[in-house]
This record gives structure tokens, sequence and C-alpha cells, in this order.
């Protein structure tokens, strides 16, 4: 096989991979979109870029698995609301492989709803997006009648006090309860799913406690998890993560109501570190070099 020039343009290729999608209207040049103290941007799928801060919280694979595995299991979706959406990872992931969905999303750091919007717009994304800052929690955020076929959700994972917080606020919120808990996402899912919509999310399942919160939960919220898998972040180790697909238990039938599939494990990483190949396949499928 012949050897790639090393001259590619960074404007369709990245890291020798070329990209798939849409190009994007944002520039360096365009006037409100440079690159602030303290900022970066960086890939996130296609030719979508996302900005992030330096030092604060980043996005990660737990985002990018929660709006994989929810596309996925829910490809049809035109309407999709993303809560405690951060700096938009898993709403404009979704966004690049559900090209024509409408999207709401709901977050409570005024921080991060600016980096969000500041992406949205760099992506062209503005006329799809409805970006409300605020709490998952508060009534007042989504009107009762507002129902979305495609529910996202990667939820901080510790109580408050249970471990190190980390020095910056943004991270801080991101990793630890401050502003509602796996219980309260699935209950605000469970209240705006559109008859036979889609809960996806993300939560550990490693120790038992962690995984039971999941199950608790969707029972108390009255959803049924239909399909999960473990998420195996270097092969020979147990696995930490798990992504879960859940739906109104009163949208299935009676034989489905404590019925869930448990697929197989994703790896991320081999033992020897390299990605693993069906991990290398799912980062294709939502337009991310391999």
């Amino acid at each position: 096989m012949a050897k790639q020039p090393k001259d590619i343009s960074p404007k369709t290729h990245f890291r020798g991979y070329a990209n798939p999608g849409p190009m994007v209207p944002g520039t360096a040049d365009t006037p409100g979109l440079e690159i602030g103290e303290g900022e970066t941007l960086d890939v996130l799928c296609g030719h979508f870029r996302i900005f992030q801060l330096k030092k604060g919280h980043r996005y990660s694979t737990d985002d990018i698995l929660t709006a994989w595995y929810g596309t996925s299991w829910c490809p049809t979706a035109q309407t999709m609301l993303d809560l405690g959406s951060g700096i938009g990872t898993v709403a404009m992931v979704a966004s690049w492989r559900l090209p024509a969905t409408k999207v709401v999303t709901v977050e409570a750091q005024e921080m991060s709803v600016a980096l969000a919007r500041k992406s949205v717009r760099w992506n062209g994304l503005e006329d799809r997006f409805n970006i409300r800052e605020g709490d998952l929690r508060d009534s007042e955020i989504l009107g009762a009648e507002e129902k979305f076929d495609l529910v996202l959700g990667s939820p901080p994972y510790f109580p408050p006090g249970s471990g190190v917080k980390g020095d910056h606020p943004q991270k801080i919120a991101c990793r630890f309860e401050m502003r509602g808990t796996i219980a309260d996402y699935c209950q605000t899912a469970a209240g705006h799913l559109e008859t036979g919509g889609t809960f996806a999310c993300v939560f550990p399942v490693n120790p038992d406690e962690q995984a039971q919160r999941v199950l608790d939960a969707a029972k108390d919220s009255g959803l049924t998890i239909v399909r999960q898998r473990p998420i195996v972040l270097r092969e020979g180790e147990p696995p930490l993560l798990g992504v879960f697909i859940m739906m109104r238990r009163c949208d299935l039938p009676d034989s489905m109501h404590d019925q869930t599939w448990h697929e197989p494990p994703l790896v991320i990483r081999k033992e020897d570190g390299t990605v693993h190949p069906e991990y290398a396949a799912v980062k294709l499928s939502f337009g991310f070099p391999p």
C-alpha cells in the first residue's frame, strides 16, 4: 500500500482519516468564534469541532458512547433532548449521526452553556439546537407538553463528599451529583418521552451498588431497561461502565416489562493499550478516526 503524503489538508483529513460528513461554517477567522484564553478547539466527529476549557471538564469516552448507543437504537428520532448536556458533546455527536433531528439541551452551568453555544455556531447547528440554561429538575425548564423521540443523558456518577472533587467547578458538577442523580435523570426522561420513545444513558456498573442505582432509578420512574452493554476500558479488566437503553413500561407489552437484553462487553483498548478492533469500528460510525 502506498504511503500517504504528509501534506494532507487538515480540512479533509485528521490523523490520516478522511473526515466524513458535511463541512462546517466555522473558521478561525469567524467573528465571535475565536479560541478564547484558557480554551481549546478540538476534533469531535467528522468536521465538527468542540470548544473546551484546558483545565475544565473535557469530553470523554462516556459522552461519546452515550450518543452512539442512543442513536444506534433510536435511528429515526425527529426530536431529541439531552439532559445535563454540559459543553454539548453528546448532543452534537448525536446530531451528526441524525442530521434531520431537532435538539433541545438542558444544562445548569453557565460556562458550559456558553461553550456549547459557541460550538453549535461553529458547526452550523443553530437552526437545529435550542440550548437552555437551567436545572433539569426544575419543572419550568421543560414544558409538560414537550415530548421527544430520543432522550440522552450522561449524568454525574458520585454523591457529594464521596471522593476528591478536583480544583475546577466545572469538573465538580460533571462528576458529582450537585444538581441531580441518575434517579432525577430517569424521572425527567420518563416525563418527556414521546410514545415509544427511547432514553439512553451511561452509568457505572461497578461496584454493584452503582449498578443497583440504575435498576432502581429505572423501575421507580416507570422505565424498563430494554438493553444494556457493559464497557471494559482495557481488555482483561472488569467492566466499570455500562450504557443503557430504556423505554416507558407502559409502551411495552407485558412480557417485556421486566426483560432486559444483556449484550457482551464493548472493549475500548486491548491489553497492549491499542484500540480494540470493535471500538475502532464504533469510532468510525460516529465520524472519528480509529
